[in-house]
Parts: structure tokens; C-alpha cells; sequence
């Protein structure tokens, strides 16, 4: 069964079955970083590891994680989902399964995983299931996907404590967020890399819930 919001957004994610079947081509991207030059498809500096974040509007979450020290690169993609080179209309669908997400390539050495799993979950709502704000549909749930069984054990550790931090602010919903082993990551269209930057007063639906997240093991 499809659910639709009061604005006739899908909020259910597609089957094989039913998906947009999508091509083969990789959308034309840009090659390298707008704001710091490197990069967007590598090769990455050794020893650098990469982290996959969904959580609302892709062209604010990569600002927030460019601006991060010890972040080396960032780039817009989708993922998550079933159609493979998708395009931003097609994920607008609801039809593809991705999500909109930032790839973040970062120096463990200058700022840890844990790090930015406090960035991810204090600049959304990670209780709002299938939208972020204003922002409605698949594509805007909150996600983590994660490359190694160490990421998963950190972001689970991560939700479980912000979980419990949100019920002591009075805020005891569920935190809706997905941690998944990383899936495919299609880049999006060479206009969404970096969009912020190209445009600094384009739109950012992205807001917190105002509630600190913890990290597991800190003082």
C-alpha cells in the first residue's frame, strides 16, 4: 500500500518492482570540490575514511559538514534506494527508494566518526520520519550508512544516547533515523554540488531540536 501525505507526498519506499528502472550512465557531475578544490571522485588523501549521512535537503547538509575541520572533501548524492543514476526529478518521485545524502571524505586523525554523528543528529530532527520541516517525501528521511562494522556500532551507540538525551529535554519521541550498510552512491547533478556555496542565499530547510547530543565515552 502507498501512503500519501495531506500534500500527496509518497511516504513509503518503492519495491524492485515497482522502482523507476533508472540507466546505466553516470549523470555528468563536476570533477572537483567549488569551495576547496579537491577531488569530488577521488583519488582521497590516505588514510582519510568516508562517512554518509542523509538528514533533509542535501544542499544544506554538505555546507554543515564542508565547514567541519578535519572534513577533506563533500559531495551531493543519492542512495539508499533501488533505481540505479537517478536523477534529482526522478528521486523527487518517490519512486527511485534513495535518499539525498552527503558523502563526507574526512581525516580520523583530526576529527572522529563519533564527531560528526553529534553534527548530524544536533542540525536535524531525527524524529520525523519521511520529511525534515517543510521538506516532505522519501528522499528527506533521516539515514546513516555505514562502510565498516565499527561505524555501525558507533552510530547506534550515538542514537541510543541522543535518544535518551531528547526524553530528559521532554522530547521523548522516537528517533526515527536508519543505520544501514552503505549502499550505492549515485552523484547528483553538477548544479547540487556545493549549491550553497554557488548561491549563498538559496534555501536551507535544516533545523535542530535545540537538545545536545552526547558521544559515547566522552568526558
Amino acid at each position: 500500500m502507498t501512503f500519501l501525505d495531506r500534500w500527496g507526498k509518497k511516504l513509503t519506499l518503492p519495491s524492485q518492482s515497482d522502482a523507476l528502472p533508472g540507466r546505466e550512465t553516470p549523470l555528468p557531475t563536476a570533477s572537483h570540490h567549488f569551495v576547496n578544490g579537491s577531488p569530488l571522485k577521488g583519488p582521497y588523501p590516505a588514510g582519510s575514511e568516508i562517512a554518509l549521512f542523509g538528514l533533509g535537503c542535501f544542499w544544506g547538509a554538505e555546507r554543515l559538514f564542508w565547514k567541519r575541520t578535519g572534513v577533506l572533501s563533500t559531495m551531493v548524492g543519492y542512495s539508499g534506494g533501488v533505481t540505479p543514476n537517478p536523477t534529482y526529478q526522478e528521486v523527487c518521485t518517490g519512486m527511485t527508494g534513495h535518499n539525498e545524502v552527503v558523502q563526507v571524505v574526512f581525516d580520523p586523525a583530526v576529527v572522529s566518526y563519533a564527531d560528526l554523528l553529534r553534527l548530524f543528529f544536533e542540525s536535524h530532527d531525527p524524529t520525523q520520519g519521511m520529511r525534515q520541516g517543510n521538506d516532505v517525501g522519501t528522499q528527506y528521511r533521516s539515514g546513516v550508512y555505514v562502510f565498516s562494522e565499527d561505524q555501525r556500532a558507533t552510530a547506534e551507540a550515538v542514537k541510543a544516547d541522543y535518544a535518551r538525551a531528547l526524553a530528559a529535554a521532554g522530547r521523548p519521541a522516537t528517533v526515527t533515523t536508519e543505520i544501514l550498510p552503505a549502499e550505492p552512491f549515485y552523484f547528483a547533478e553538477d548544479y547540487h554540488q556545493q549549491y550553497l556555496a554557488k548561491n549563498p542565499g538559496g534555501y536551507c530547510g535544516l533545523g535542530g531540536t535545540g537538545v545536545s547530543c552526547p558521544i559515547p565515552g566522552a568526558a
